[in-house]
């Protein structure tokens, strides 16, 4: 029984290698970064934010000279995707630009990163990982609405 098992394992694997030379091969991967290493870029004075959280998010409080561009909007019908969301980056942007991408948890930001990367050519952009929150939660600097006492 072991030259079968060892047969079909062949076949199997040579099929694989088949498949896997027809496949389109992977897209670059998006280089994250930890809120500690994102907030030494910003101040190195080379990086620029990228904050792609709806307006509301980005309103309520967001990393200080940090630009927003929706990567999503929130409608009556769910989530959408920004039609015009590389147009917008690309308006604020060059492909040489050294840029942090961050969203409220990591996950539309890795999703802007991706796409900057496949449809503009960008290639110098970071995720940060865990996104607004965890730069919060690790009690880095924010902007925030002043509230009615304050003005």
């Amino acid at each position: 029984m072991r030259p079968a098992i060892a047969l079909t394992i062949c076949a199997l694997s040579a099929l694989l290698v088949a498949a896997r030379g027809s496949e389109k091969p992977p897209a670059a991967a998006v280089a994250a970064v930890g809120v500690a290493a994102a907030a030494d870029l910003l101040r190195s004075g080379g990086h620029r934010y990228l904050d792609v959280r709806t307006e509301k998010e980005f309103r309520n409080g967001h990393v200080a000279d940090s630009l927003n561009v929706p990567y999503h909007f929130f409608t009556s019908q769910g989530k959408e995707k920004n039609p015009k969301f590389i147009e917008q980056v690309a308006a604020h942007f060059d492909k040489q630009d050294s840029i942090v991408v961050g969203c409220k948890s990591g996950v539309r930001s890795e999703l802007a990163c991706f796409d900057l990367m496949a449809a503009q050519g960008f290639e110098n952009v970071k995720n940060i990982e865990g996104g607004y929150d965890a730069w919060v939660e690790n009690g880095f600097a924010v902007k925030k609405p002043q509230t009615q006492d304050e003005l």
